[in-house]
């Protein structure tokens, strides 16, 4: 049997190759020329006319790369004359919208966002406690600050929204890219989580995060982990129960 045979048989576990589309052999081009800093941050690309030109594409396809390469977090469209396409800064845009699109589709259960939330937590600490700068702390107090002044006014939607940003403060500091984008993440669905529970008092939160500076700044890191992960997994477990909760009542 000749292999144009075997790809037309049925039974074969094989298909045929499909050519790439010319707008995503476009965007492949341009992220290239991105990865070898050909093009960078804030660089305009030629005008469509230009680039349909150069592609040998239509506009119609040559949008399509740009939109594609728009929704990676990759390219920023705007509008008017000083419009274009301009490359932009690497972000967490892109990912965060993914995973916010498979939770609110029910890809990712609350249980699933518990696990990952108390192990990336941890994890972020490790990696944070000895590259915390004095900024880092300042900022980490100054929330902790905000937390309870929202407490105090009541405003407990308030309090949870500034007290999520705490742990996303934490992200940044450990200067790692992947772990600040992985936590900004898991941060904004565990807000739509609980702002899908409503607000609620958290009594534990504030002492909890105060005893965790306290051992950042005496340097005992696997103390103020150890903290971190205690505070999550209560946290989460109170979310989790509310929301059986609800299910139960709404199914009773």
């Amino acid at each position: 049997m000749d292999a144009t045979n075997r790809t037309t048989n049925p039974h074969s576990p094989f298909a045929p190759i499909q050519p790439q589309r010319a707008s995503d052999e476009i965007a492949q081009q341009i992220r290239q020329l991105v990865s070898t800093k050909q093009l960078k941050a804030g660089d305009r690309l030629p005008s469509e006319r230009d680039l349909s030109s150069t592609f040998n594409v239509s506009r119609n396809t040559l949008r399509e790369a740009l939109r594609s390469l728009e929704i990676a977090g990759l390219v920023e469209l705007k509008k008017g004359g000083t419009g274009g396409a301009f490359i932009v800064a690497g972000g967490s845009g892109a990912v965060v919208a993914s995973l916010l699109d498979l939770y609110h589709l029910g890809s990712i259960t609350p249980e699933q966002l518990t696990e990952a939330r108390v192990r990336i937590e941890r994890i972020v600490v490790e990696a944070a406690a000895p590259r915390l700068t004095s900024e880092d702390m300042a900022a980490l107090e100054a929330n902790l600050a905000a937390t309870q002044r929202a407490e105090d006014a009541g405003d407990f939607a308030e309090r949870a929204s500034i007290g999520l940003e705490f742990h996303a403060i934490l992200g940044r500091a450990t200067r790692n890219p992947i772990l600040a984008i992985t936590m900004e993440a898991i941060l904004q669905i565990t807000a739509q989580f609980v702002r899908s529970l409503g607000p609620e008092p958290n009594l534990f939160a504030l002492p909890s995060k105060r005893r965790f500076i306290a051992l950042l700044k005496s340097g005992d890191v696997q103390a103020a982990a150890d903290e971190m992960t205690e505070y999550v997994t209560k946290v989460q477990d109170l979310y989790l129960s509310r929301a059986n909760l609800r299910t139960s009542s709404a199914t009773g």
